[in-house]
């Protein structure tokens, strides 16, 4: 069991000094009466008000006092002793019982605090009856009233201490919470930046890479034979970089992509494809069904970007001759299928990701529907070609549904 003995209420330096200045004046008046009232036995009385002072005094100099419960109830002991004695020379001692409630209550558990003023007040209206040679209710009422409001004062305290306590503890929590919530949202503004920033990448800056490769080894193999169909394909990968260059500076100020401005979603997916029909042995044809509504910047780039993702696998990996996009409004829903007659594959059997080799194509398009609300689905097997449909909500999911990531 622990034997320290913190405080109830922690009193503040003003009421500390509030009660010491009472003590001391209260015994310096029972000493000056003793004196002036020319009372018998003025010097014990002197003597009494002197040692009870010096027993006081020693309480807030000991350091065992505020530490130790016992050492608090002996020290508590000694003073309502010298009191005693003080009360039993004169009948002014009895005002002396006031402050020692507080110190009771202050210092001692709640039951044993209340018993030492009950037995205070006791002894303080004995003591007083006996000096007047009789006894009346009326003796009674100052020492038992002052009891009780001394009782009142300091619970009332306690429990207005333990409230602010309990609130401080919850503001303290709160304040801890919210600081893990911004460092949480803080978390999640990185993540969900790098994730903007690995799509952009991969949709723009290696699509558009891969492109130039694939133009410069055909420029490559052209130029012992044709280095007239050589310089075609280098000038071919000059724009596809200087392309890239544009859409690497608009992605990293979070702009629309630069196919799209001034133009709509089906004026740049038809770009694309006769693009892509421009710089590679495959022929892209853009259809338009349904018709056409407004839609958001994020539905329009997610769908160009897909779109252009979808057509550099076709390039690089299907061996395609052909290759349709079609972009159709379909009432509450917007679809963009990407249809080819290339190799095909097992969608069961996709590769690992990797950063060296790459593979993260179909996770970044479907992290992109998936984000908007909508759905991607892929329909290939050896030998039969690819079909790749993006099926996208026209209204946007609420914007506290996490966003989903590759």
């Amino acid at each position: 069991m622990n034997s320290a003995a913190p405080a109830l209420t922690p009193t503040t330096r003003a009421l500390a000094w509030c009660l010491h200045l009472l003590v001391i004046g209260l015994l310096s008046l029972a000493a000056v009466r003793a004196v002036t009232g020319e009372r018998p036995h003025a010097g014990w009385i002197i003597a009494a008000s002197v040692l009870c002072g010096l027993t006081y005094a020693a309480g807030p100099v000991l350091p065992g006092v505020r530490r130790s419960r016992r050492a608090a109830a002996l020290w508590l002991a000694a003073v309502g002793a010298c009191w005693t004695v003080l009360l039993a020379l004169s009948a002014d001692g009895v005002w002396v019982a006031f402050p020692l409630y507080f110190l009771q209550l202050h210092l001692l558990p709640r039951r044993a605090s209340v018993a030492a003023v009950v037995a205070t007040a006791v002894v303080a209206i004995a003591g007083f009856a006996v000096h007047q040679d009789s006894f009346s209710a009326a003796m009674a009422i100052g020492p038992a009233l002052g009891a009780a409001v001394a009782v009142a004062v300091v619970w009332g305290y306690q429990a207005l201490y333990r409230e602010s306590e309990h609130r401080r503890r919850l503001i303290e929590e709160l304040t801890a919470t919210r600081a893990d919530l911004a460092a949480a949202q803080h978390t999640a503004g990185v993540l969900a930046e790098r994730d903007r920033l690995a799509r952009e990448i991969h949709d723009t800056l290696a699509q558009g890479l891969s492109s130039i490769q694939l133009l410069l080894r055909a420029a490559e193999r052209a130029l012992p034979q044709a280095p007239q169909n050589a310089a075609r394909y280098v000038d071919q990968a000059r724009q596809a970089a200087a392309d890239n260059l544009a859409e690497a500076r608009r992605f990293v100020a979070a702009l629309t992509p630069p196919t799209l401005e001034g133009t709509t979603l089906a004026d740049a997916l038809e770009r694309l494809c006769i693009t892509t029909s421009a710089r590679h042995r495959i022929t892209a044809r853009f259809h338009l069904t349904g018709d056409p509504v407004p839609l958001t910047t994020a539905h329009e780039v997610a769908l160009l970007r897909i779109a252009q993702s979808a057509l550099a696998n076709t390039v690089r990996h299907a061996g395609a001759t052909t290759a349709e996009v079609t972009l159709s409004y379909l009432g509450d829903h917007v679809a963009l299928d990407i249809v080819d007659d290339g190799h095909g594959f097992d969608p069961t059997l996709l590769p690992a990701s990797d950063p060296e080799t790459g593979g993260f194509g179909l996770a970044v398009m479907r992290a992109r529907t998936q984000a908007l609300g909508g759905t991607l689905t892929i329909e290939s097997a050896p030998g039969r070609g690819t079909a790749l449909a993006a099926r996208l909500p026209l209204t946007p999911p609420s914007a506290t549904e996490p966003e989903a990531h590759p």
